[in-house]
């Protein structure tokens, strides 16, 4: 682990990550005060299914892909903090079937407490992933503030009839998550100085690892949703999925992959204050039956950083879909559950 700064970047944030997030439940009544817009035809996705980005239609065969993402650090390493940052803004871009084309770096830095070389490598970070993903840095914005603050505007361009929503999931569909889950908790060790080194780089590989398969399954006509799992943990967002296509959903715990060792330091009470949020925002529209449902609703509602990518398919294309995943090197990938017909409920076992 990178000891470059003597103060610790965690310290300074009373959150971290995609872990910092306002809980749904906070953000649906905020977004409920807010007055509806008149009808734009071009803008393909807005805020209504609260999916991963914004879309609006160019044309006939482009659209642009926009969003923006940022948050305090869930490392101490600058320079990986940047690079998770980073990779968590493109994801939402990916998560539409877009490809990135530009982001704008936005900073926020403790004057006074921090100094100018470690922000410095926070943005070296975010340039080296944006680098790897083939889009420039080309401009951003930088304010003085109590914790440090780094993240992207995104943008991409996807062809209109590829855009993947959150919300047309179809009863009878797989669900396939491309990422092993509990990044949420390795934080909570990790701020405690309680993560084991093999396990740190674990998490940094996860984190850092760019969701850019996205578009490659956005052009599977039976890909019929995509969104990726950040900050309300795998419940969170297969909720939403549910919600917006006006389904329900089962996830089978036999089937869910981790990151080594988090369900131990789950045990041992390594659990964020986010999860105990999200759950709070949704636990009445959760059924879990899977034995030990206190210790599962503790790992489903675990906040992920730059998670990966949950695909709703037809079950004929589920071989395709986890293929192109392993082929792109997410060896975690799997079926984790599926949607049915009813009410938007999540169970659990």
């Amino acid at each position: 682990m990178d000891q470059s700064t003597a103060i610790r970047l965690t310290s300074l944030a009373h959150g971290g990550g995609c872990g910092c997030k306002l809980s749904p439940g906070v953000l649906r009544e905020i977004l409920a005060g807010v007055p509806a817009f008149g009808a734009f035809p071009n803008l393909l996705v807005g805020p209504e299914t609260s999916d991963d980005a914004a879309v609006w239609r160019l044309n006939d065969s482009q659209a642009l892909v926009a969003t923006v993402d940022f948050f305090t650090p869930i490392v101490d390493d600058p320079f990986e903090f940047g690079r998770i940052a980073a990779a968590n803004a493109l994801s939402d871009v990916y998560a539409m079937g877009g490809q990135p084309i530009m982001a704008l770096a936005l900073v926020g830095l403790p004057l006074g407490k921090l100094p100018l070389e470690t922000m410095q490598r926070i943005m070296a970070g975010g340039a080296a992933i944006c680098a790897a993903a083939g889009v420039p840095i080309a401009g951003g914005h930088s304010i003085d503030s109590p914790e440090p603050l780094y993240g992207l505007v995104g943008l991409g361009i996807v062809h209109p009839d590829a855009v993947r929503r959150n919300s047309h999931a179809r009863a009878g569909d797989v669900l396939m998550l491309g990422k092993p889950l509990g990044v949420g908790i390795y934080s909570a060790a990790l701020k405690q100085e309680q993560l084991p080194d093999a396990s740190y780089r674990a998490m940094i590989a996860s984190c850092t690892q760019l969701n850019a398969v996205g578009p490659a399954l956005a052009k599977l006509p039976a890909v019929h949703a995509i969104t990726d799992v950040t900050g309300f943990g795998l419940l969170g967002h297969t909720l939403e999925l549910c919600r917006g296509a006006g389904v329900r959903a089962q996830i089978h715990t036999a089937n869910l992959h981790f990151l080594p060792g988090v369900r131990d330091l789950a045990r041992q009470g390594f659990v964020t204050g986010a999860s105990k949020r999200n759950w709070t925002s949704y636990g009445d529209s959760v059924r879990i039956t899977a034995p030990d449902a206190s210790a599962w609703q503790d790992l489903l509602s675990d906040p992920q950083t730059n998670g990966g990518l949950l695909v709703a398919a037809a079950p004929d294309s589920a071989d395709t879909v986890l293929e192109i995943f392993r082929t792109n090197g997410f060896a975690g990938c799997a079926i984790v559950g599926a949607i049915e017909a009813g009410s938007a409920i999540v169970t659990v076992s």
